[in-house]
């Protein structure tokens, strides 16, 4: 079983370089901030099954929950800065 997990963990770190690689090189701002939530969201998945690595479910659980919550805010946040600024669908300004 740990070795499935363990597999899982890697799959999801494989996955997390081509939503690092749309933060990164993202065309518009919009594309940047999907990229930073779906890291995001894939950090929480990956702390839950570092959680059942550990045989420490309900320590981690409580991390990947916190987590959950400023990951949301954070993109919220910025979400909201750029439409104000007008900038959420513009090109970005490091091409």
């Amino acid at each position: 079983m740990i070795t499935f997990f363990l597999s899982i963990a890697l799959g999801l770190c494989f996955l997390m370089l081509f939503a690092l690689y749309r933060a990164l090189f993202g065309p518009t701002v919009l594309d940047r901030l999907i990229g930073v939530n779906a890291i995001g969201s894939k950090t929480v998945v990956l702390l839950l099954l570092i959680g059942f690595l550990y045989g420490r479910v309900d320590m981690f659980v409580d991390i990947a929950l916190a987590y959950a919550f400023l990951n949301f805010v954070a993109v919220l946040t910025a979400s909201r800065y750029f439409h104000k600024r007008k900038g959420l669908y513009e090109e970005s300004f490091m091409d």
